[in-house]
């Protein structure tokens, strides 16, 4: 599979486009003054206690506190803490955790008031950017990513990507980072570090230690709200986590932003620099690159596939709802391997679509009927396969007795929601216009203008092909009328791209005559 990365920039924001085999999977956007990220890490102050939701809400600096559920904080809460009252006191002389004494554990089933107080200090990393009218999502369970591994303070545990299935490179990561990993430091191995030398791994390690002193020495005497560690920009954070062999281009068209990709890609793969190139033609670089016309054909409350199938999305509070539909042109000999076929395509835009559209939370979906148990299964495993380049954490469950799928997706940030529609040339968006019969009386009243204007003039008109139709139905019809009432011939064209109640006069030069009546 090949994967390229088309990224529009201007002075307010940035749009990133995510291209595989050709096909727009993913768009993200990104305004260059963005302060609240997933990802970032700040010093955050306790503002509420709500012991019936078991959340406090905290304050990081947006315009509304954040929100910290009991099941987000993490069992080393107490350790976290205690490491932040210190940091900021400066009772800490170093960030190092060799000699740290961790506290004990938290239980999963405690109440929010029991380890937190109000206006306490505590350090959050974002879950989820801002939602419509709510704040963002924190956790305490602060991570620090690398291309190859996640940094997380508090504990020991080391884990190994589940996407690594060779059980002889499971044991090598795991063993080569024990042997590197600071004291109190737990390590997640992640895809990307299959097959990497220690020297590589190792490398990464320091550069996140690096990062998380960095972060204690702003803590030192800080008062909250303040930012202390800022997740890369939506382009380097793409590329970290998605950089691979199949990445065959990256195409972008600002030289300053061109620049930091090379740079980033310098740090991070020096062998893949060459696929950065900066786009210099006179087209946006999204036309340039068919990403305008797929956008424009992705979006909306229908989304139609090759076969003339089509699914419908519709958008609730609760859920979102797909409805597949066959189309008309489903022939086959067989009804019900028809009916497989368009499940099994509709499956693989569904997957893209949830992608695309960054859709969250529970979706259903209605596939066409089916009666075969095998098809269902079949049906099931292409979903499931479908969503596998999903990064989001998602559950497809078998359909129901109604024949309904559910789907649960991670919300991470808000839906990427793109208005296709255009205002009405004909009534301007108001949903009202002339009746089309007065488009006559306007004609003649004009004709008779230029006739009187300009007597001797050869006179095209060019209308609509509904009233070129009307013009010229019959014997005799209007056209004959005008040629006995003025004695000129009215040649009358039709034009598809004129609204119904649009027309233009022309001369014998082709010159539009403009009427100043």
């Amino acid at each position: 599979m090949e994967k390229e990365l088309i990224i529009s920039s201007t002075p307010t924001d940035v749009e990133i486009a995510l291209l595989e085999d050709s096909l727009l999977v993913e768009l993200h956007y990104q305004k260059t003054n963005t302060n609240f990220t997933v990802g970032d890490i700040f010093l955050g102050k306790v503002n509420r206690l709500m012991p019936g939701l078991n959340a406090a809400f905290v304050n990081i600096g947006h315009k509304k506190d954040a929100f910290l559920h009991y099941t987000d904080l993490g069992p080393k809460l107490r350790s976290l803490l205690k490491f932040t009252n210190a940091a900021v006191s400066g009772s800490l002389s170093n960030s190092r955790l060799d000699t740290f004494q961790l506290e004990p554990d938290i239980i999963k089933t405690g109440k929010i008031d029991q380890v937190l107080g109000k206006r306490q200090q505590v350090l959050v990393q974002i879950l989820k950017e801002p939602i419509s009218t709510k704040g963002p999502r924190l956790s305490c369970e602060i991570t620090i990513p690398g291309r190859f591994l996640v940094l997380t303070p508090f504990t020991d545990i080391v884990a190994v990507s589940k996407k690594i299935a060779n059980p002889e490179e499971r044991k090598r990561l795991k063993t080569l980072i024990e042997s590197i990993r600071p004291k109190n430091f737990g390590v997640i191995v992640r895809t990307a570090a299959e097959g990497k030398k220690v020297a590589d791994l190792h490398e990464e390690l320091t550069i996140m230690t690096k990062k998380w002193d960095e972060m204690f020495q702003q803590m030192v005497h800080a008062k909250p709200p303040v930012k202390l560690l800022s997740e890369l920009d939506k382009t380097s954070s793409i590329l970290r986590d998605l950089l691979s062999d199949s990445f065959n281009r990256i195409v972008v068209d600002d030289r300053e932003l061109y620049q930091n990709i090379r740079n980033f890609l310098a740090s991070i793969a020096p062998d893949q620099i060459d696929i950065v190139t900066l786009y210099k033609g006179a087209k946006p670089i999204f036309e340039a690159y068919g990403v305008s016309k797929q956008i424009k054909s992705s979006f909306g409350k229908t989304a139609t596939m090759p076969s003339s199938a089509y699914l419908v999305i519709e958008h609730t509070e609760a859920m979102h709802v797909i409805d597949v539909n066959s189309g008309h042109k489903i022939g086959s000999s067989s009804a019900e391997d028809a009916v497989l076929r368009v499940n099994l395509e509709a499956a693989e835009e569904i997957a893209r679509q949830l992608r695309l559209r960054d859709i969250g939370g529970l979706i259903i979906v209605d596939f066409i009927d089916m009666k075969n148990p095998e098809h269902k299964k079949e049906l099931l495993k292409a979903m499931r396969n479908a969503m596998k380049k999903d990064r989001a954490q998602h559950t497809v469950l078998p359909l129901s007795k109604f024949g309904l799928m559910q789907i649960t997706r991670q919300r991470v940030r808000p839906e990427v929601k793109i208005d296709t529609t255009e205002i009405c040339p004909t009534c301007n968006g108001t949903g009202k216009m002339n009746a089309p019969i007065l488009v006559i009386d306007e004609i003649k009243r004009d004709l008779n203008f230029i006739h009187q204007s300009r007597p001797k003039s050869r006179i095209k008109l060019v209308t609509h092909p509904f009233v070129e139709a009307y013009l010229k139905k019959g014997l005799p019809n209007l056209q004959w009328k005008w040629y006995f009432e003025h004695f000129q011939w009215i040649s009358v064209k039709a034009d598809h791209n004129y609204h119904i109640t649009k027309y233009r006069f022309f001369d014998e030069n082709d010159d539009e005559i403009r009427l100043n009546n």
